[in-house]
């Protein structure tokens, strides 16, 4: 079965990230994929200090920090999609998103790359500006993963600033929405080909 994992950079375990990925995983849910909603923001989660240690042992792990990286980069891995949501903090994305990516990255990029060919979309929650700049950074991710970026009717981002204030963003739900279902066609038809 095709596996959705949304991980939730913010440090709200229930604030406006956590809505939007919410209502991208439904929609998956609605196709028959099997999804799972991971918190980040909390974590014990440091930089990536470019020991290369990674490079070395290659066993799909970091071995940089002894900390609750290694968890989120199994699932990671595990997933057929990716689907990273974040806040805007002064215009880019959380300290824990940018961990997550350096890190899972890094790994990524010196053990095969087991993250090529898996699709992932970026969900971002904010106040007024900055959306784009952190929809970018983590398309970018992606981007340089050899992954698939599927978009929708508008930037994948909506409007609000206390926890729920999301869900006031008509627009801002329509357009998850549609990303969910953007997304699920394009797993169709990645699993569909797989199995042919």
């Amino acid at each position: 079965m095709v596996k959705a994992t949304g991980f939730n950079c913010s440090p709200r375990p229930k604030g406006n990230t956590f809505l939007a990925l919410n209502i991208v995983l439904e929609e998956l849910r609605a196709a028959g994929i099997e999804t799972e909603l991971v918190p980040v923001g909390g974590l014990n989660l440091h930089g990536c200090r470019a020991c290369n240690k990674c490079a070395e042992i290659r066993d799909r792990h970091c071995h940089g920090w002894d900390d609750d990286m290694n968890h989120l980069i199994d699932k990671m891995f595990a997933s057929d999609i990716i689907i990273i949501g974040s806040p805007v903090y002064f215009s880019s994305m959380t300290a824990e998103a940018k961990a997550l990516i350096d890190r899972a990255g890094y790994v990524a990029g010196r053990n095969n790359n087991p993250l090529r060919h898996k699709i992932g979309a970026a969900v971002v929650a904010v106040r007024r500006g900055g959306g784009n700049v952190v929809l970018a950074e983590i398309n970018y991710f992606f981007l340089i993963k050899e992954m698939f970026v599927p978009g929708s009717t508008y930037w994948n981002f909506g409007f609000g600033m206390k926890p729920g204030d999301i869900l006031n963003d008509e627009e801002g739900i329509k357009n998850f929405k549609n990303l969910g279902q953007n997304i699920a066609f394009l797993a169709q038809k990645i699993w569909h080909e797989k199995k042919v």
